[in-house]
């Protein structure tokens, strides 16, 4: 019984693994990643750090902000709108960014 639970806990922890790695090729994919890192400022806010400002109940927010972009929140420099993002994916990236607390 004990084995079982072993197996499950890997094949979950695996799952989870893979989520991430995907949700982090979708940001690159997208070009996030040329103004955000996972944890330190490029052009724009860490996403560890957007993690620790904002919660889920702020998502449809910034699903707004990666689609149509926006300005002020972190500083001067405006994050334009990402036109290649659909709205799915703006969420699922949202979510990602918001798991990396």
């Amino acid at each position: 019984m004990k084995a079982i639970y072993v197996c499950l806990l890997a094949v979950a922890g695996a799952m989870s693994a893979t989520a991430v790695q995907a949700d982090e090729a979708l940001a690159k994919s997208k070009n996030c990643m040329s103004c955000h890192a996972i944890d330190k400022k490029v052009v724009g806010p860490a996403y560890k750090d957007v993690a620790k400002k904002y919660t889920a109940k702020d998502e449809a927010k910034l699903v707004e902000k990666v689609l149509k972009g926006g300005k002020g929140a972190w500083g001067e420099i405006p994050m334009p709108p990402n036109a290649s993002v659909k709205p799915e994916e703006a969420t699922k990236l949202v979510k990602w960014i918001l798991s990396l607390k």
